[in-house]
């Protein structure tokens, strides 16, 4: 039961994007479409995920007992740019039409705050190693939702009639407010 609170509090009641206000610069940046939303939220997903456990193993078997706890910043970007390095070939492989859609945003998954920042909670809340891949996949989830829903109200603004002087970044930063006081509704349902 506690895994499934981590999970859903992760993914709604903290999410990273819209609770947090990490990883704005992709949210902002992919979510004119909603196919390009979904890859880029898997992507981020897969990312998050093996972000997790490997930034836990090294923090729990190399960094502490070694007492090198001053390394984590470095380690967990290194881990990050050569899990976001795997991704990106993977994608040009075997999607190329995915990896020209995703752009220069496909490499910013490794500055991507969100991915940084879930690596540091997972230390500073002491998960074990099942409670960080949880909470992995739930802020990945939650990232692959908040794009997702941004996405579908982008693709629907575009048929719209916005006023002139809205247009464009406007009313996404707009959209994007409303999204996350949305979001604040439930802002301490759950601390887990």
């Amino acid at each position: 039961m506690d895994l499934i609170l981590l999970f859903i509090s992760a993914a709604v009641v903290n999410n990273f994007v819209l609770a947090y206000f990490l990883g704005i610069c992709p949210f902002i940046g992919v979510s004119n479409k909603l196919s390009s939303a979904i890859s880029m939220g898997l992507a981020v997903t897969f990312v998050m995920l093996i972000a997790a456990s490997l930034s836990w193993i090294v923090n729990n078997y190399i960094l502490i007992p070694y007492g090198m706890e001053f390394l984590k910043y470095v380690s967990f970007i290194l881990i990050i740019a050569s899990m976001v390095q795997f991704v990106e070939m993977f994608i040009k492989k075997f999607s190329q039409p995915l990896y020209r859609a995703l752009g220069i945003f496909l490499p910013l998954i490794t500055t991507n705050c969100a991915i940084l920042g879930l690596a540091l909670l997972i230390d500073l809340r002491s998960y074990d190693f099942i409670k960080a891949i949880v909470f992995g996949l739930g802020a990945g989830v939650g990232f692959t939702l908040a794009l997702v829903i941004m996405a579908g109200i982008r693709e629907e603004l575009e048929i719209i009639d916005v006023p002139k002087c809205f247009q464009g970044a406007p009313i996404t930063l707009i959209v994007a407010g409303i999204l996350a006081l949305a979001f604040m509704g439930f802002a301490g349902m759950l601390n887990v």
